[in-house]
């Protein structure tokens, strides 16, 4: 059951895999990308994930691909690995060509898949849930395009794991909350669900569209409105959502518990509803 990458077209060990210098991903983060989890041997949301990658393209003026090859290449990766439970990484640059600032309208987009072995959140972390930290949003403008262009996500983890906590959360200058650096973020007040609103400032998660679809089956109230950190630190419960992230509860921000500082029964429901929806369980 091999780990393996996929490089403009070629099946490789990943040790092996190689991009040319020239890559405009490497030189300038001209790329972008998504990342598919499998359960039981099926890519959960594969369609929805093409669906955002090929929003992401289109927003950088990328050339397109052809769906249906993209998707024969996933599934050779996928299935040559053979691995059940699987994070599939898919990076797609704009090209290789001498290194310019400006790019030719002729470039071919340079496909960059891997597929390993994808580790489920630790028991221990997800029976006491995660603390957080918040954190300035220095990000560029266009977060709702997934790029590879996360200098300022790995700045803010980093950040948190030196200060003891498990994440960071960004807020804007305004104080409104938007995200986490790898995740989006939901709060329950009241016995309601909130979430950020889908604008420019956070990723159109494909995992946080399924939890706001499971609030409706689940019968509860979802809704989509800005909220600030002092909202935040009132909550009832507060929980990350993201494709490795599935539903994780925080319990504490700012070293300031949650309600309780314990896990709650909205994050625990839904992200049961998940794990159910995604085969997981």
């Amino acid at each position: 059951m091999p780990e393996l990458a996929f490089v403009s077209g070629r099946i490789l060990a990943i040790e092996d895999a190689v991009v040319p210098i020239e890559d405009r991903g490497y030189q300038f983060g001209d790329a972008v990308y998504e990342f598919i989890a499998s359960y039981g041997g099926r890519l959960f949301q594969a369609d929805a994930h093409l669906d955002r990658l090929e929003r992401s393209m289109a927003a950088l003026d990328f050339p397109s691909l052809a769906r249906d090859r993209l998707r024969g290449d996933i599934r050779r990766l996928y299935d040559r690995a053979g691995l059940e439970r699987a994070g599939l990484y898919i990076q797609v640059s704009r090209g290789v060509a001498p290194r310019n600032h400006a790019f030719s309208a002729d470039l071919t987009p340079q496909v960059v898949m891997t597929v390993r072995r994808l580790k489920e959140i630790p028991p221990a972390l997800l029976a006491r849930g995660a603390a957080v930290i918040t954190v300035a949003d220095l990000r560029w403008g266009r977060c709702d395009i997934k790029t590879v262009q996360l200098l300022a996500n790995v700045l803010a983890k980093q950040r948190a794991l030196s200060s003891g906590a498990d994440d960071a959360v960004f807020v804007a200058g305004d104080g409104t909350v938007r995200e986490g650096t790898s995740s989006n973020l939901f709060m329950v007040q009241k016995g309601r669900v909130l979430t950020h609103p889908l604008t420019a400032h956070i990723l159109p998660g494909i995992t946080r569209a399924v939890v706001i679809e499971l609030c409706r089956q689940e019968h509860l109230t979802c809704e989509e409105r800005f909220f600030d950190r002092d909202a935040l630190y009132a909550a009832d419960e507060i929980f990350l959502t993201g494709t490795t992230t599935e539903v994780l509860p925080v319990v504490s921000v700012d070293g300031r518990n949650i309600a309780d500082g314990k896990v709650g029964p909205v994050a625990r429901r839904l992200r049961q509803a998940l794990r159910r929806r995604a085969g997981g369980d």
